[in-house]
């Protein structure tokens, strides 16, 4: 790329090009947006993003459009809104938020609206919940969920709800999970996992489960890793990764392997495992593939059309940026 960043977001587009808007650098936040043609092997320069932000989320639309959302921005966190057009490779804004918001979570739901949930704020962890609707170009305020949380997950079941697993309450870390009914706009609580954690990743399996793995729990960085049925609505250990990390990425490839990579565990991890989950057992065990470089965390990691995985950089150290902090083992909010 042609800026070094991290805090980005990674979106793979309809026409099979990647896009990776905001983050900050070394010299602070950035709006400054690019593509990469996976057939060229090329990055080229888009249109910049109407706000600088970094820790936000990117939403591909029904339409083939990106909504960003939130974040934190010029020493301010945000609740503005923006849509990129690939077809003529601007941003134009959007509706705002009604609560600004980052480390959020945001989710297209199956009718192509997109659920925007949780994060954090100057008050703390936020329990709201927030749908966009691309048509009307409108938010709406949906059912709240149970226990404010930031750092977690969502994840959209085969059934169209939508799992949130964990993440950081104003009181702690949370093993607490829930899901979303779109149909009727509720939360309803679902089994608790069995380790409270946040900044874990959460992959949806072939067969509708749901595995967590890693993060950060008050002991520490943690391997261990859970499955969730949402038959049953429980939880079950799964197995240990080789290594212990969070911040990192888990991108289930068509073999129906998960690749874990990157992360941050004190230090910044440059080491990738292979791991198998199986029906009952989940991870057979990590199986090192080698060393990513350079050492990275916060990284999205994209599965491109070809099968081919595509990591970005992200500059070690702290970024330098003075309207950045590392984030390090547990997440601060900017105040």
């Amino acid at each position: 790329m042609a800026s070094p960043r991290a805090g980005h977001t990674a979106t793979l587009l309809n026409n099979g090009k990647l896009l990776v808007s905001g983050g900050y650098d070394e010299s602070g936040l950035l709006a400054e947006v690019e593509l990469y043609a996976p057939d060229a092997g090329t990055w080229s320069a888009a249109g910049a993003m109407v706000s600088p932000r970094q820790d936000h989320t990117a939403t591909l639309l029904p339409d083939g459009k990106v909504l960003v959302v939130g974040g934190y921005g010029e020493s301010t966190l945000l609740a503005e809104a923006e849509v990129y057009d690939p077809n003529s490779g601007t941003w134009s804004a959007a509706a705002s938020m009604a609560s600004p918001r980052l480390r959020h979570t945001a989710t297209r739901l199956p009718d192509g609206r997109v659920l925007v949930s949780g994060g954090a704020n100057d008050s703390g962890s936020l329990a709201t919940v927030e749908v966009y609707e691309p048509d009307a170009g409108t938010w709406s305020v949906t059912g709240t969920m149970a226990s404010p949380r930031s750092s977690h997950t969502a994840t959209r079941l085969p059934d169209g709800r939508i799992l949130v697993a964990g993440g950081e309450g104003d009181s702690g870390l949370l093993e607490t999970a829930e899901v979303y009914d779109p149909a009727s706009g509720t939360w309803s609580s679902t089994g608790p996992m069995a380790s409270p954690r946040a900044s874990h990743t959460a992959t949806l399996l072939p067969n509708g489960k749901v595995l967590v793995s890693g993060g950060y729990s008050e002991s520490g960085y943690l391997a261990e890793s859970e499955m969730y049925d949402p038959a049953s609505g429980t939880w079950n250990a799964t197995g240990v990764m080789a290594s212990p990390r969070l911040l990192h990425t888990a991108t289930l490839l068509p073999s129906g392997q998960i690749l874990v990579s990157g992360g941050y565990d004190g230090r910044y991890l440059a080491t990738a495992e292979l791991c198998t989950p199986g029906d009952s057992s989940g991870f057979a065990g990590g199986v090192s593939t080698g060393s990513l470089a350079p050492r990275r965390s916060i990284d999205p990691a994209t599965l491109l059309p070809d099968n081919k995985l595509l990591r970005r950089y992200q500059p070690p150290g702290n970024g330098g940026g003075a309207a950045t902090r590392w984030p390090g083992p547990r997440l601060e909010r900017r105040r």
